[in-house]
């Protein structure tokens, strides 16, 4: 298989770091979550901050999926591999439920 060019690989890199910047953003919230509850905080206060991880965890999952939809997936159905493709699609429907 030939390698991808150079577009798809700088889109890629953009693609990780837009995923790495949520997780890391999630991180960061849910550790202030933790002191809020270990600090006795209001629980409004901390069912919002932890929205807001929910909120960011959720996005980064969006993307990292549309990112397997778009590389992995895509590149499957290309294939001839008939097994590897039943199992891919096997594998999004599995999530699919997850998520519900």
């Amino acid at each position: 298989m030939a390698d991808p060019p150079l577009a798809e690989i700088i889109k890629s890199m953009e693609e990780d770091k837009d995923i790495l910047i949520a997780l890391k953003k999630a991180q960061s919230h849910l550790g202030n979550v933790i002191h809020m509850i270990e600090d006795k905080e209001y629980c409004i206060d901390i069912l919002q901050q932890n929205l807001a991880v929910m909120g960011l965890l959720k996005s980064a999952n969006d993307k990292l999926f549309k990112r397997h939809l778009n590389s992995c997936f895509i590149n499957a159905m290309k294939g001839t591999n008939e097994k590897r493709k039943q199992e891919m699609i096997d594998e999004i429907l599995q999530i699919n439920k997850l998520s519900k």
